[in-house]
């Protein structure tokens, strides 16, 4: 029973400085670090969370 795992491609398009430490929290927690740089992560609700919070910062791609 092969199971497609649904994953996000995320990108960080613009810079963390000056925002809000709920927003800085929620692209750490992703795994965003420096801007441009690209993760895949795991579909789920709370990653979901933490995309839709700070998704005018990010480029989002479903894989």
């Amino acid at each position: 029973m092969n199971v497609a795992i649904e994953k996000l491609r995320i990108t960080l398009c613009k810079s963390l400085n000056g925002r809000l430490k709920s927003h800085k929290a929620c692209a750490r927690g992703l795994g965003l670090r420096k801007m441009w740089q690209t993760i895949e992560v795991v579909n789920t609700d709370e990653n979901r969370g933490m995309v839709n919070k700070i998704d005018y910062m990010l480029k989002i791609q479903e894989v």
